[in-house]
């Protein structure tokens, strides 16, 4: 029998009506059944201070210390002027600083973003891969979920409806399955 995965998600926004949690909502309700999947809001992490990262905040050290216990990551960015947003980007700053105390070494992560543009946060997700590559983490490199035209494929309660989306999400969601699994041998 396989050992259960963990995974532990975030999105970059802090809107309660995000598309990027409306992904992660999907990808819990998809996952397999010997997959967890636990969010985390990022609401409540301060601003870095480099002049506080040796004794980083409460909600720093539950951030870390949720990323260090799962197997792998899920992360939903949104996309702010071709790139992450500042809340995103805020919070990977904290979970690997200071400099050898990185929460995020080694650790498996898969991508998804959503946007009501064109491209589904595809700038964004590029943007993101090249922060993964200097945090030493193992990036699932297929499928890419974008998800164009979001405000198009969710419901009037914020869910994904659309029927395709979901598949992808689900391939995605097994596909770091397979990624960890590989990476623990």
């Amino acid at each position: 029998m396989k050992k259960p995965i963990t995974i532990f998600g975030f999105a970059g926004s802090l809107r309660k009506g995000s598309y990027n949690k409306a992904l992660l909502r999907a990808a819990v309700e998809l996952a397999p059944n010997d997959v967890k999947i636990e969010v985390f809001d990022l609401k409540g992490i301060p601003v870095f201070n480099q002049d506080l990262e040796e004794q980083p905040p409460k909600r720093v050290r539950e951030f870390k210390a949720k990323i260090r216990a799962a197997d792998a990551l899920l992360i939903a960015t949104p996309e702010y002027n071709y790139s992450v947003p500042g809340v995103l980007k805020n919070a990977v700053d904290w979970a690997s600083r200071p400099y050898g105390d990185n929460a995020f070494e080694g650790k498996p992560v898969a991508l998804m973003s959503a946007s009501d543009g064109m491209l589904g946060g595809a700038r964004a997700q590029y943007h993101l891969r090249q922060t993964l590559v200097a945090l030493n983490m193992h990036a699932v490199n297929r499928p890419e979920v974008m998800v164009a035209s979001v405000d198009e494929k969710i419901d009037e309660n914020g869910n994904i409806k659309d029927e395709k989306t979901r598949a992808k999400i689900k391939k995605l969601i097994q596909s770091l399955v397979d990624w960890t699994r590989k990476l623990e041998k």
